[in-house]
Formats: structure tokens, sequence, C-alpha cells
């Protein structure tokens, strides 16, 4: 099996899950709440720095070296090595805690792992949705917000969208790849997100599209995971870029707690630029 590689990018939000992980731990415990970790595309628990060649701590194994245990840890990966490897190395280092790690698609895993848990039975979920493209469904984040239960972290894939699906020339774009986009947005609205109407029109098209910034993307991304998937704080997400300066990913917060969100407000701040 091969460990995935990763860039400065992943590095950083690794140490964002991380430290989020341990004043959630605190506060939970003291409130007696039943709290989990969900982590979805969770990969093999260790990667290979990209510029070092040492292995890096994933977030598994970086949320269950935490002081304060959470009740229950699920692991998630559609890949059955990675899967194999996770569950075979927290049995070995963490046969304290209580693990399940399940392979399969997150998008419908999740929905079992979670259906159970309630509002009112004092239950509480921390989960990082992480997906390496478009891979991520809209109703897995939707079911999250209604829940009304969840501190989510998700990594929105920018570079990915636009490699794959938001082009300059949207006419370009295969079918495929505007069903995984609506797929993921959750509707077609993306397309007025992305595209705006240009000035400029030609002989050839009467209404060229113009291909808007990655700003405006994440930003109606924000709003739509407040005013559809209904998670009351949003945050700005912090940009996650390469080594030429490119962004990457996009990184969110959403949650239904004002103290959470000052939480993860004040650890964004410290890696904004």
């Amino acid at each position: 099996m091969t460990f995935d590689t990763i860039g400065n990018w992943s590095r950083i939000k690794l140490e964002i899950i991380a430290q989020y992980a341990v004043p959630y731990t605190r506060i939970m415990s003291g409130l007696n709440f039943k709290f989990y970790y969900i982590d979805t595309f969770s990969g093999a628990g260790l990667h290979i720095d990209r510029a070092t060649g040492e292995d890096i701590a994933g977030s598994p194994l970086r949320v269950l070296s935490g002081h304060i245990p959470f009740d229950k840890y699920y692991f998630i990966d559609l890949d059955g090595e990675k899967a194999d490897f996770l569950r075979n190395y927290c049995t070995q280092h963490f046969s304290d805690r209580e693990i399940e790690v399940k392979q399969g698609d997150c998008n419908e895993v999740i929905k079992d792992t979670i259906s159970g848990m309630t509002y009112r039975n004092y239950e509480r979920i921390f989960c990082l949705l992480d997906p390496y493209g478009l891979h991520l469904k809209w109703d897995t984040v939707e079911i999250m917000g209604k829940k009304k239960i969840v501190d989510l972290i998700l990594n929105f894939p920018i570079m990915d969208m636009n490699r794959n699906a938001i082009w300059h020339d949207y006419g370009k774009v295969s079918a495929q790849d505007k069903k995984r986009m609506t797929r993921f947005w959750g509707d077609e609205s993306w397309l007025e997100v992305a595209y705006n109407p240009s000035p400029q029109s030609n002989l050839f098209d009467d209404n060229p599209l113009e291909k808007q910034p990655n700003e405006a993307v994440a930003d109606a991304f924000r709003k739509r995971l407040k005013s559809v998937a209904g998670f009351q704080y949003v945050p700005k997400p912090i940009p996650l870029k390469n080594s030429t300066g490119a962004t990457v990913y996009y990184l969110f917060f959403a949650s239904q707690n004002s103290t959470a969100n000052k939480i993860a407000k004040g650890i964004f701040t410290k890696y904004v630029g």
C-alpha cells in the first residue's frame, strides 16, 4: 500500500483539526454530553511529507492522541487497504479507545452512522469532511446541518473544481463533470455563481460567459451552508495554498454553537495569509 503524499497546505489543515479537537473535548466532557468524532476520507492515518519524505500523522491519529478521548471514533474510507491499515494501527496503538473503521462511500456510510444520534439524547458530533476532489454529495452536508448537533470542518476542493468543472470555456466541460459539480453543490445554482454574462460578445456567441474568481464561489458556498444546510455559524473560510500561491482548498467551519464559532475563528486567524 502506498501512503498519500501531502503538501504544506495539508499540514496546516491537520494542525487546525487537532487544535480544534482540544477545546471541543474539554468543553463536551464538562457538559456530560456523548460526543463522537467522524472522519470521512480518513485514509490510512499516516502520510508522507512531499518536501521532506518524513512520516506525518493524519487526522485520525492526531485526534486520537488528544488527552481527553471522544466517546467513539468513526473512520471512513473507500479504499479497503487504507481502511485495513488504519484499523490494525488503531488496534495496536489505541486499544483503550472505542473505534470503528468503516470501508465504503462516506456519502452512504455516514447516513447510517449518524441516523440514531440526536440532540435530545445529548449527543454531539465533530466531523471532518475531507474529500480529495468532487467526491462529496451535498446531501451529506445538508444532513449534518439539519441534525443540529454537528461541528463541521469541510475541505472545499476549489482547484479540483477549476480543473474539471469550472473552466473558462464552460462549453467544453463534459456532461459528467458538470453532473459531479451539481452533485457536490446540491443543484445547478453553481452555474450562476461561477459564471456571469460577459460584457463582451462575439460573432459566435451572443451571450458568452465570464468565469468568476475563486473567492466568489467560496463565498456563495458559505452562504449555502447557512441558508440551505441550516448551520447557524459559518465564519469566512481560509484559503490553503500551494508553493506557487495557488489556492488548492478553502477550509470551512460550520456549527450551531456561538462558542464553537468563536474558537474556530480564533484558530483560523492564526493561518490567514
